[in-house]
């Protein structure tokens, strides 16, 4: 079993940064991941996500601004996020793979102010 944790969101304006965090309580190492994002009254979408080998593909809303990364010895996956817009508001979920099972973490709230 795995187990989710995210940090680094919070209350930011438009034009500013955010970097997010997901540490996992075992190792990441051969687990696809990825970011997810839940706006208000919308279905969970997937923002970003990077395979096991480090490949990582985005969202057409997220590419040229967010970055995905892992740190395999820390356990953990980042998201970084430049020029949030109000629309990249939302809670936004760690999500793992691992071995076809799928774990959630409880999502961190990121409010873009405009």
């Amino acid at each position: 079993q795995v187990q989710l944790v995210e940090s680094g969101g919070g209350l930011v304006q438009a034009g500013g940064s955010l970097r997010l965090s997901c540490a996992a309580s075992g190792s990441i190492f051969g687990i696809y991941m990825g970011w997810y994002r839940q706006a208000p009254g919308k279905k969970r979408e997937l923002v970003a996500a990077i395979s096991s080998g480090g490949s990582t593909n985005y969202a057409d809303s997220a590419k040229g601004r967010f970055t995905m990364s892992k740190d395999n010895a820390k356990n953990t996956v980042y998201l970084e996020m430049n020029s949030l817009k109000p629309e990249d508001t939302g809670v936004y979920y760690c999500n793992a793979n691992k071995f076809n099972l799928i774990y959630w973490g409880q999502g961190t709230q990121v409010t873009v102010s405009s």
